[in-house]
């Protein structure tokens, strides 16, 4: 069974049925502008005769930078920026990525190539083991007002800009209206801090030392609900659904 599958470049003949890689596990792909029978053949005078190799493995694959001179750039388009760069010469670079865009860039151009990755491999079953359950590392509850705030503030990011500016106190509590009519500057601050607190970026009130500054903290929320998945883009429903009841 295939695990990848590698969409080349678009171009003014197939960009309506552009060719489709599908790799098993072990196989391998090597593209760029000149290769062998059954490689992925790119036409651009700045692609390498030989400019990379696509591994398939199981759950993930690698790249290898076939390239003497340029950096590759391999995109998460749905990770709000992450990326992992390849350099010259770099061999089976492994890519975590689920949906990902190998940038190739080509005497002024850009060169993007897909490969998606959608084979998942999970733990079935009981782990056969006795006590108590791992606690989570991040407890957050979905129908809570906090998460619609931090919902808000992570929208634009999750949106597809990934270096958007974060919203304004002003935005956030706008954003927030259609849910949440009562909302306000100092509610939506209030909540702002308790995810502070809650997520263990401040210390709690039992203790004396000052947190961040707010523009801090705004920030470093963003960063940590992205980072590990606390905030998804299906999860802004909550931004015009009405949430639970307000914390106390």
């Amino acid at each position: 069974m295939y695990s990848i599958i590698v969409v080349p470049p678009p171009t003014p003949e197939d960009e309506e049925t552009s060719t489709q890689f599908r790799l098993a596990p072990g196989e391998r792909l090597v593209f760029g502008r000149s290769v062998p029978e059954g490689g992925l053949l790119i036409g651009h005078d700045g692609v390498s005769r030989r400019a990379g190799e696509i591994t398939a493995h199981g759950t993930f694959w690698t790249v290898s930078n076939l390239s003497a001179q340029q950096t590759y750039v391999v995109e998460n388009p749905e990770g709000a920026g992450e990326h992992i760069k390849v350099a010259p010469g770099r061999l089976d670079a492994p890519v975590p990525f689920e949906f990902s865009r190998i940038v190739l860039p080509a005497a002024g151009d850009l060169l993007p190539v897909e490969v998606w990755a959608p084979r998942h491999d999970y733990l079935r079953g009981e782990d056969g083991t006795d006590g108590e359950p791992t606690a989570p590392a991040f407890s957050v509850d979905r129908t809570k007002r906090y998460f619609a705030v931090l919902a808000a503030l992570c929208e634009p990011r999750l949106r597809g800009a990934p270096h958007a500016p974060l919203p304004t106190m002003d935005q956030v509590v706008e954003r927030l209206r259609p849910a949440w009519p009562a909302a306000s500057r100092t509610s939506v601050q209030w909540n702002i801090d308790y995810l502070a607190v809650k997520l263990r970026l401040k210390p709690g009130p039992e203790t004396a030392e000052p947190g961040p500054r707010l523009n801090g903290k705004k920030e470093s929320l963003v960063s940590l609900a992205l980072r590990f998945d606390l905030v998804r883009e299906d999860d802004l429903v909550v931004l015009t659904e009405p949430s639970g009841q307000a914390l106390r």
